[in-house]
């Protein structure tokens, strides 16, 4: 007989699963991942569940926010704009960093928790979930500085 699936018990699959699926991107598109790939992956439905374009764009941005995708419509279906500070339009190397860090919410929505995207971007990339972190700490640092009103 099965136990019913707890709140906790859905974190943990989640969480084991956004894991494999970046550990998948990295045999696919690494063991660099950079912009060339990281536009291919963006059009692998296998990878990412909804159509997701990237726009360099601070417009639809928090202050301190490098990237996040708005919904396109109604319906998850419709797609996803991934919008991107254009800090980061002159580096290339750096915007699947950003990326695959948001990518959780485009695949997973709401649910999916900023553990789960630290756990998904240092898979992608084949990195330690700190030094996914600190690359992230330090980028929106540097865009802090950079532009302190954004």
């Amino acid at each position: 007989m099965s136990r019913p699936l707890t709140a906790e018990g859905a974190r943990q699959s989640l969480g084991a699963h956004v894991a494999a699926k970046g550990g998948e991107i990295r045999d696919k598109y690494g063991p660099r991942l950079g912009w060339v790939q990281l536009r291919q992956l963006l059009e692998d439905p296998a990878c990412v569940r909804y159509p997701c374009e990237i726009v360099f764009d601070a417009a639809a941005l928090q202050p301190g926010e490098f990237a996040h995708p708005a919904a396109r419509g109604p319906r998850p279906e419709d797609g996803f704009t991934m919008y991107v500070h254009p800090y980061f339009l002159t580096q290339p190397e750096r915007v699947p960093y950003l990326v695959l860090y948001q990518l959780v919410r485009v695949n997973y929505g709401e649910f999916a928790s900023a553990d789960d995207a630290e756990t998904f971007g240092a898979s992608a990339l084949g990195l330690t979930k700190d030094e996914y972190y600190q690359a992230l700490c330090a980028m929106a640092d540097e865009l802090a500085e950079a532009h302190p009103s954004r």
